[in-house]
C-alpha cells in the first residue's frame, strides 16, 4: 500500500505532464508476480537486475516508459541516487554530447516506509531500439549501426580522457540505443543517423576518483545468502567494466549472441578493430578476437543464468514458505 499522507515528488525537466495519482495507484495495485494482471493495464517492455520497465496503458501516462526501482530502503538512501542520476544525465547530454530521450522521475513511500522510484522516459517506437533494428537492417546497415554506436561511445571515452577528475561509465549494449526517426518500412541508416542513449538508470560517474553510485544497490535483489559472494567476486568487476573502453566493446559484441545474431560477430569484430586502429587509436586498445568475445559471452551467460535461478528460488521461499512480500519482478524464460 502507498502511504496516503506522503507527498509525491516529481521532476520533469522537459515539461511533459504525468498523472501522478494514477502512477501512485498503479504501484499500489501492482502484483510483482503477475504485473500484467493490474487493474490499470500495463505491458512489460524490459527487465533489469533491479528494475522493470513498463508501458502503462492509461490516459495521462501515454507515450512514456516507466522504470520501476524498489531497491531502496529509506528516502535518505534514495536521495543520493536521484542526485547522481541527474548529474549523470546532465553530464551525458551537456558535457559528453550524447542525445537522451526526455526524462524525469517520480517517487513515493509505501505504508511500510519503503520508497519506490519510477524513472520516466519518452517511450520510443519499438522498431527503433537497437536490438529490434538488428532484425530489420541488412548486414551492411548493421555494420553502419555498429560503427555509429562506436562513435557515440568514443565521445564518452574522449570526455574521460580530457577530464581526469570526472569519469563517466556507460553500458554500450545495442539494446541501450535507439535510432532517431527510424522508419521500419524503410530500414535504412544514413552515415549521419542520430542515436539516442537509453540506459541512464545506472548512473556510473566518478568524481575525483570516487564512485558516486552506491554499488550495493546491485545486490539488493540478490538472495541474502548470495550477496556476500557476489560482492566479493563480481561487484567491483561489474562496475569497473563500464569505464573500460575495450570491455565495453567486447560486451557490445558479445550481446549479439543473446540477440540471436551470432553470424554477425566475425564482421563486427573487424569493424571494432578498424575503429581501434582508426578513431580509437589514441585509446591504445589491443585488438579484439572472436574467441575473446565468445568466451566472454559464455562466462557472462553462466553467471546470469545462475543468478536468475537463485532469485527465483529466493522468491519461492519468501512468498510460499515465509509468506513475505517479494517486491521484484522477475522475467520468464530468457532466450540466450
Amino acid at each position: 500500500m502507498i502511504a496516503q499522507s506522503t507527498e509525491i515528488s516529481f521532476l520533469n525537466p522537459r515539461g511533459y505532464p504525468v498523472q501522478q495519482g494514477l502512477l501512485q495507484e498503479f504501484e499500489c495495485e501492482l502484483d510483482p508476480l503477475n504485473p500484467q494482471a493490474s487493474r490499470i493495464p500495463c505491458r512489460v517492455l524490459g527487465y533489469g537486475e533491479i528494475s522493470t520497465v513498463f508501458e502503462i496503458q492509461a490516459q495521462g501516462l501515454e507515450n512514456l516508459a516507466f522504470k520501476r526501482m524498489c531497491c531502496f530502503e529509506t528516502l535518505a538512501e534514495l536521495k543520493p541516487y536521484v542526485d547522481t542520476y541527474l548529474i549523470y544525465n546532465r553530464a551525458l547530454e551537456e558535457q559528453v554530447g550524447l542525445r537522451l530521450p526526455p526524462y524525469g522521475y517520480a517517487l513515493f513511500v509505501c505504508e511500510s516506509g519503503r520508497p519506490v522510484l519510477y524513472l520516466i522516459q519518452e517511450r520510443l517506437p519499438p522498431a527503433s531500439i537497437g536490438n529490434n533494428a538488428l532484425q530489420r537492417l541488412s548486414p551492411e546497415q548493421i555494420i553502419r549501426l555498429f560503427r555509429l554506436v562506436l562513435l557515440e561511445l568514443h565521445k564518452v571515452w574522449a570526455f574521460n580522457h580530457s577530464h581526469p577528475n570526472c569519469q563517466v561509465g556507460i553500458d554500450g549494449q545495442i539494446s541501450n540505443w535507439a535510432i532517431q526517426g527510424f522508419d521500419p518500412g524503410r530500414p535504412e541508416l544514413s552515415p549521419e543517423a542520430a542515436l539516442l542513449y537509453l540506459d541512464t538508470s545506472t548512473p556510473l560517474i566518478r568524481l575525483d576518483g570516487v564512485e558516486q553510485l552506491n554499488a550495493e544497490l546491485f545486490l539488493r535483489s540478490a538472495p541474502p545468502y548470495l550477496a556476500w559472494i557476489l560482492r566479493l567476486l563480481f561487484l567491483q568487476e561489474v562496475v569497473t567494466r563500464y569505464y573500460d573502453p575495450r570491455k565495453v566493446i567486447i560486451d557490445l559484441l558479445a550481446n549479439l549472441y543473446k540477440e540471436q545474431r551470432p553470424e554477425l560477430v566475425p564482421e563486427l569484430v573487424l569493424t571494432a578493430n578498424a575503429y581501434i586502429q582508426g578513431e580509437g587509436a589514441d585509446l591504445g586498445l589491443a585488438e579484439i578476437s572472436e574467441k575473446e568475445v565468445r568466451d566472454y559471452y559464455r562466462e557472462d551467460e553462466l553467471i546470469w543464468r545462475l543468478y536468475l535461478g537463485m532469485r527465483r528460488f529466493d522468491r519461492f521461499v519468501r512468498r510460499k514458505i515465509l509468506h513475505l512480500n517479494y517486491p521484484y519482478i522477475l522475467p520468464g524464460k530468457i532466450q540466450r
